[in-house]
């Protein structure tokens, strides 16, 4: 039965998103039951064309994302797909009324990483959008369910937590993107000669962020409110973790947070939410 291929298809999305990031798959626990599936499709979506730019060295990564774009579009017009991933993907696309101008603008962002290293202004924040401003606005449509009002409203907060993920992500792993891939999403830094100014004004940048995006965090609906919280407030601790060391540091190592203190900001934020703090 299809109904049957359309579970499969959901459980590898969910499979994909806890092996890659057990932060995020926790935070998507937190969400109502009705939104995680939805949210862990977009996820494996997501996750696999990121993999594609960053990992497949020893293959055609610009013939591989070709056909995943266009088996992605072509799974949405269907309204099926034999790849688990992209089926999980376009059901939620379809049911949720997705806008593809943010699919579009998502796979710009996945070619740029096939060829360009080093980005202006511009071209960071174009880069900045594509990868994670969209995925933020493709979750709040599922958050809002349908209400076009309530989205408009809090369409800037979820670019801007989008924003803020993707700059600690990218602080976070300077070291594989520089000295791995080299790349520099920063524009104007110096890897070689890294600097604690240059290292505050992207945590400047990053800060106003998460402030302009926790302004929104309060007014979500009541199902997803807790769980985007606690993916705020474990990305935040990372940021204020990365904010304390130095330069040369944060060249060197991946930073991360230890298990104990993930399960201490998710109790936190349990209570917090329990006393409807949020």
């Amino acid at each position: 039965m299809v109904h049957s291929f359309h579970i499969v298809s959901e459980k590898c999305s969910r499979v994909v998103t806890e092996n890659y990031s057990t932060s995020f798959s926790s935070a998507i626990r937190m969400l109502h039951k009705d939104l995680r599936k939805p949210v862990f499709n977009i996820y494996g979506f997501v996750r696999f064309a990121d993999e594609i730019v960053d990992t497949f060295h020893d293959y055609d990564k610009t013939y591989l994302l070709e056909q995943f774009k266009t088996e992605t579009y072509d799974a949405i017009k269907r309204g099926i797909s034999l790849n688990p991933i992209l089926n999980s993907f376009q059901r939620t696309v379809n049911e949720f009324h997705i806008d593809h101008k943010l699919i579009e603008a998502f796979f710009q962002s996945m070619e740029m990483d096939l060829n360009k290293k080093v980005y202006d202004a511009e071209g960071y924040n174009d880069y900045i959008y594509g990868s994670a401003e969209v995925v933020g606005l493709m979750c709040l449509y599922v958050f809002c369910e349908g209400q076009k009002e309530l989205f408009d409203k809090l369409e800037s907060s979820a670019r801007s937590l989008g924003a803020a993920f993707q700059k600690v992500n990218f602080l976070r792993d300077i070291k594989d993107d520089y000295k791995g891939l080299a790349r520099v999403y920063f524009p104007g830094c110096d890897f070689n000669n890294f600097t604690e100014s240059e290292k505050k004004q992207i945590e400047d940048d990053i800060l106003n962020d998460f402030r302009l995006a926790y302004q929104g965090i309060g007014k979500l609906p009541l199902k997803a409110r807790f769980g985007v919280y606690v993916a705020y407030k474990y990305y935040f601790s990372l940021f204020k973790k990365i904010k304390r060391m130095k330069p040369a540091r944060v060249l060197e190592e991946r930073i991360r947070i230890p298990n104990y203190r993930k399960a201490l900001i998710f109790l936190r934020a349990g209570v917090k939410n329990q006393l409807r703090l949020i």
